[in-house]
């Protein structure tokens, strides 16, 4: 389990800094952040707010950001995520794809307080459209997932 966990944030780490067009930044889907809930809530003994922060830290780096910037942000939607994750599962997929996008949003404004923090502050509230398309991605996601932990007769 921990591998396909390891995979797909690798995975999601590397969507989050290929090249877009400056004008297209803010719609960026949020990788990292949408696997974070989904492991959250769907593998809450393997993934918790540590690895969230640890996920973080690879973010900062590898993006060049303020270290610590994603990494709070990470793990205030992981402990989130960890507190409520039963009453999550138990939703529909587009309910859950609304509960991921109230969690992404949250994730926005902490990164964006703590760029704000250093000088990077981002004047107006356009970031919240990548977390309307990040929470499109969330009845794909857990798709895919299911069947790949299917297919590999993971827990």
């Amino acid at each position: 389990m921990r591998w396909l966990i390891a995979l797909s944030i690798i995975f999601a780490v590397l969507l989050s800094v290929i090249p877009v067009p400056f004008d297209w930044r803010i719609w960026r889907p949020e990788f990292v952040a949408l696997l974070v809930v989904y492991w959250a809530t769907y593998s809450p003994e393997h993934f918790g707010v540590f690895s969230a922060w640890v996920c973080g830290i690879l973010l900062d780096v590898v993006s060049l950001a303020t270290l610590g910037e994603h990494a709070l942000g990470l793990m205030i939607v992981a402990y989130i995520a960890n507190l409520a994750y039963q009453r999550i599962r138990s939703y529909a997929l587009w309910q859950q794809s609304a509960w991921t996008l109230i969690l992404i949003g949250v994730y926005q404004l902490f990164t964006n307080w703590a760029s704000g923090l250093v000088g990077k502050s981002i004047e107006t509230i356009d970031f919240l459209g990548a977390a309307a398309l990040t929470a499109l991605f969330w009845p794909l996601l857990v798709v895919v997932l299911r069947k790949i932990k299917i297919r590999f007769r993971l827990p």
